[in-house]
């Protein structure tokens, strides 16, 4: 059975494991948002910046890619992400129905928000957001880096996301 994960922030440009196959993908019942303080690898406890998650919404449904793991590489990739994305309890490992473009339903691997972490951030305001993202840098690099490379995946698959959209022309505004 091939292991699927879900990506819709960095694991779109940085997957960092094997990737077998990739459909464009969208996983029902969650919005992908900067709701997510960064202090360890876009920002810093002293100056956090900011990350995307999924957050748990019924009405919205996050379009993004499932990658189907290379087989024999599953156990391999599952240490790598649980290292990567469980850095702190801010992010919950589920399995959840993913659609994917062609048809099918799979059960993909998610990260998405634990909304009683101190890091959970929901419903800042998109200035708010630029704000935060156009100067904060942590241990993986630039704050802008992360939301310039998430934005340009996203429009290369042919994915609209208006946020994320307007957040890098503003910081790009911003940081000029």
């Amino acid at each position: 059975m091939t292991m699927w994960v879900f990506g819709y922030g960095s694991l779109l440009w940085k997957p960092g494991f094997e990737v077998s196959e990739q459909v464009v993908a969208t996983l029902p019942g969650y919005a992908r948002s900067f709701c997510m303080w960064s202090i360890h690898h876009r920002g810093t406890e002293e100056d956090p910046g900011l990350v995307l998650a999924l957050d748990e919404d019924p009405r919205h449904a996050c379009e993004g890619v499932a990658l189907a793991v290379k087989p024999g590489t599953e156990e391999a990739t599952l240490a790598y992400l649980r290292e990567r994305e469980l850095i702190s309890s801010a992010y919950l490992e589920r399995m959840l129905d993913v659609d994917l473009v062609d048809g099918r339903r799979v059960q993909a691997l998610a990260y998405v928000i634990n909304r009683a972490n101190r890091q959970y951030c929901g419903g800042l305001p998109l200035e708010q957001q630029a704000q935060i993202i156009a100067k904060a840098k942590g241990g993986m690099g630039p704050n802008t880096e992360y939301l310039y490379n998430t934005a340009r995946h996203l429009a290369e698959i042919g994915l609209h996301d208006p946020d994320l959209e307007w957040l890098s022309q503003r910081v790009r505004h911003l940081t000029a």
